[in-house]
């Protein structure tokens, strides 16, 4: 800042000025430090203005930054709930494709015992058929034998 190092020469001229003994006092050059403090109020205002925008300025980053950051935030949840979300997804299409496997297993167990129960059922009419046919040739065969006397 120009202003500081202004001020610090007026601070040189007056501590290296002379002064009054006794008094407490120092001779300095008026028309010296009137320009030194003109040129204060000249820059002043710059200065002022320029330190105004860097807060300004700042400001302004540090709410960008918070806004990028509540963003990055917002955006890792949305994340972290999709992934806990397919991970459900994943288990119960999991638990579901168990639960298809076990149906079906249990399925063909039943029609495994199924089919063998309607086959002995066939086999059993056809056995009470032969039976049948054979208990009738054996009475044609006893009936003809009764014939022959």
């Amino acid at each position: 800042m120009n202003a500081l190092r202004l001020l610090d020469e007026l601070e040189d001229i007056i501590e290296s000025s002379s002064s009054i003994p006794l008094a407490g006092k120092t001779l300095v050059d008026k028309e010296e430090i009137l320009d030194i403090i003109k040129e204060i109020r000249i820059q002043l205002p710059d200065e002022v203005k320029q330190a105004q925008w860097i807060k300004e300025e700042r400001q302004r980053i540090l709410i960008e930054a918070q806004k990028e950051a509540d963003s990055i935030m917002e955006n890792a949840k949305v994340h972290i709930e999709e992934m806990v979300e397919k991970d459900e997804i994943t288990k119960m299409a999991q638990k579901r494709a168990e639960e298809i496997i076990s149906q079906a297993q249990i399925n063909a167990k039943e029609i495994r015992l199924g089919a063998r129960q309607y086959t002995d059922e066939l086999l059993a009419g056809v056995q009470k058929n032969f039976e049948d046919l054979l208990n009738t040739i054996k009475e044609n065969r006893n009936e003809l034998k009764g014939m022959k006397g």
